[in-house]
């Protein structure tokens, strides 16, 4: 069998009581036999600030480039704030994407799932997969996922409850592992040739 395939999850909410975290928690019990899903929080990374780069990555950036750079995909949970990506996801793609020309995010496969009390992280995600485009990631394009009304999908425990929609989890979660896989492949192939 091959190596698992190892995902890392980023969610864009901070909140302890997050439905897009419990999104990744879910995705985590949902995984396919060949694949693995670390969690890595977001609220220990300082704003992005080019003089705060200019004197060398601070610790918890150069955390998440690790993590980001040993990952084989990454799977992004996308809440939405007045219309566009969480700031908090936004400044973590930001950090990562630093120092021009050397970003752990090129060629990086990532799935783009999200919760909303109505359907906010729709525009959250489209303005995310235009940011996948300047940044190099590969966005799996479907299923597409948009947890309208989250808050009746998870119980108290905000454990994700909702069977059509950890089915369509599932259903990304089997498509992302062999699509990287593919992109892994593809790349050894142009790496060998050149």
């Amino acid at each position: 069998m091959s190596n698992p395939i190892h995902i890392l999850g980023l969610s864009g909410s901070l909140r302890r009581a997050s439905l897009n975290t419990a999104l990744l928690r879910a995705a985590a019990e949902l995984l396919p036999a060949d694949a693995t899903l670390e969690i890595r929080p977001l609220n220990d990374l300082p704003f992005f600030d080019e003089d705060v780069e200019a004197q060398g990555f601070p610790p918890s950036v150069q955390d998440l480039h690790a993590k980001i750079a040993a990952a084989d995909a990454l799977l992004l949970a996308v809440p939405e704030y007045n219309y566009s990506i969480a700031p908090a996801l936004k400044n973590a793609i930001d950090w990562a994407s630093r120092p021009y020309g050397a970003s752990v995010l090129v060629g990086k496969p990532v799935a783009i799932l999200g919760a909303s009390a109505g359907m906010g992280t729709v525009r959250a995600q489209l303005h995310l997969r235009d940011v996948a485009i300047t940044t190099g990631l590969h966005v799996l394009n479907q299923p597409e996922i948009f947890v309208g009304r989250a808050a009746e999908k998870f119980d108290e425990a905000l454990r994700l409850t909702d069977e059509p929609t950890r089915a369509i989890l599932a259903r990304m979660l089997q498509r992302l592992v062999p699509w990287t896989r593919a992109i892994q492949a593809s790349r050894a192939i142009r790496e060998s040739a050149a």
